[in-house]
């Protein structure tokens, strides 16, 4: 029996650096054990953003930056004998494994095992969906998507996957697969898989548990963050986690980087919903026994939910954005003319639309919709003489939308002085609604390549 194993994450979201996952595979590829890699690639719009790709074209749909993030420590995690998993498959994990297997073909690794794990796509299953989603949805449906739990990653580990792609499967799940394989937990051991999923939890963002997101200088100083290096969790056969970081890496792991993840978009710590279990973390305990060793005990666990959660990725409306800046004295006073005149353009062209309108500088990260926030702030804002007006408009009409962009950027001519640096932007948006559905209602299954 396996007595510890250590897994590490590579990545926290789609558009996370690849560079930083070679470190922490060199690591991995030096310690003993069993060893794993995961990378983190989804979340709710870039799942039904890769939909929209698979859409236009059939060998599309997993993660945009997939092979980024494989490409540098394929090698080594195959020469290690590190399993790999990931939710990169996104909307269509078996294009993903197509193309790698195609990469794989004529190398030293040609007989590497790829599984991919299906079952969270239920746009087109034979699930009678209408009796789950919701009445009334905001737009055309074009991607149902379930957050699945670790089953199909178990079972494509126990029979020899070295890379396991993945569609929705939720985060914790993508630690708590390889912990269950390795040791050979059972899936109703809730205590044990409530310690997976605290790991899983952990690791999901990346480096956000190794400094990166924690750091706030003169508060919460992190060294070398630019550096930043992707977290490694050690964990035993009797459930005892430890979490570090790769060697010779910026950043840190402390007790407070470490219960700031813990508490990282938890609606309830004593009771956190997931595929695999609720977990309860009111009774956890961190603890610093080494530099960048942070040991984390107590963690509980009750029997999974009887529902998954589900999501709807919805197309139809549009967002545009147009920015103009203005700088020198009277900065901020003209930035005020200018939005007065966008909001007195966009009444009299588009009357049923409400923009979004910032001042950069001034006031847009607590910025409202009615503008109140910006209102108090210009009433009592100084003369900072650099600032940055965007207005922000979203609607079904995209041509209604081209032309609102460019009455703002006839700023130029027919707004207050000294405008400029115009930028113009339209999108197509991307909503999403979420569901509940019956666990037994879902499948997974393994598809190999």
């Amino acid at each position: 029996m396996t007595t510890t194993v250590h897994i590490g994450c590579g990545a926290g979201f789609a558009n996370d650096r690849p560079d930083a996952a070679l470190a922490l595979a060199n690591d991995l590829a030096g310690r003993d054990g069993r060893r794993f890699l995961f990378f983190e690639l989804l979340a709710e719009r870039t799942l039904a953003e890769a939909q929209l790709r698979r859409l236009n074209d059939a060998q599309s749909g997993y993660a945009l930056r997939l092979f980024d993030f494989l490409e540098p420590v394929l090698e080594t995690c195959l020469d290690a004998g590190i399993a790999i998993v990931t939710n990169g498959g996104a909307a269509n994990p078996t294009a993903a494994a197509t193309r790698l297997r195609q990469q794989l073909q004529g190398t030293g690794h040609a007989s590497a095992r790829i599984a991919c794990v299906l079952g969270d796509d239920l746009l087109n299953s034979d699930i009678d969906l209408q009796q789950w989603l919701p009445a009334q949805l905001d737009g055309e449906v074009v991607s149902v998507n379930v957050y699945s739990g670790a089953d199909g990653i178990v079972q494509a580990l126990d029979q020899g996957a070295d890379i396991v792609l993945c569609g929705r499967v939720a985060d914790p799940s993508l630690a708590v697969g390889p912990l269950r394989h390795a040791f050979g937990w059972q899936a109703d051991d809730w205590e044990r898989i409530a310690q997976a999923t605290a790991v899983g939890h952990l690791l999901e963002c990346c480096t956000q548990v190794s400094g990166g997101y924690f750091a706030h200088p003169g508060l919460k100083d992190v060294p070398d963050l630019a550096n930043v290096g992707c977290p490694i969790a050690s964990v035993t056969a009797d459930g005892r986690i430890t979490i570090g970081k790769a060697a010779g890496t910026g950043g840190c792991v402390t007790e407070r980087t470490v219960k700031e993840q813990l508490l990282y978009e938890v609606h309830d710590p004593a009771s956190y919903l997931t595929p695999d279990v609720i977990m309860d973390l009111s009774q956890v305990h961190v603890r610093q026994i080494a530099t960048d060793q942070v040991a984390v005990e107590g963690v509980r666990g009750k029997p999974q939910p009887t529902h998954l959660k589900g999501l709807v990725g919805l197309r139809g409306k549009w967002f545009a954005e147009a920015e103009i800046s203005y700088a020198g004295p009277g900065a901020v006073v003209r930035a005020a003319l200018a939005r007065d005149i966008l909001l007195q353009r966009c009444a009299r062209l588009a009357p049923q639309l409400t923009p979004w309108i910032d001042v950069i500088g001034v006031a847009s990260l607590f910025n409202d919709v009615s503008g109140q926030w910006l209102q108090q702030r210009l009433a009592q804002a100084v003369d900072c003489q650099d600032v940055r007006l965007r207005i922000s408009f979203l609607d079904r009409d995209k041509a209604l939308l081209e032309r609102l962009l460019l009455d703002a950027e006839s700023l130029y001519t027919n707004g207050p002085a000294g405008g400029g640096g115009v930028r113009r932007h339209i999108g197509e948006s991307l909503g999403t609604a979420s569901f509940l559905i019956e666990r037994t209602a879902v499948r997974q299954q393994l598809e190999w390549f």
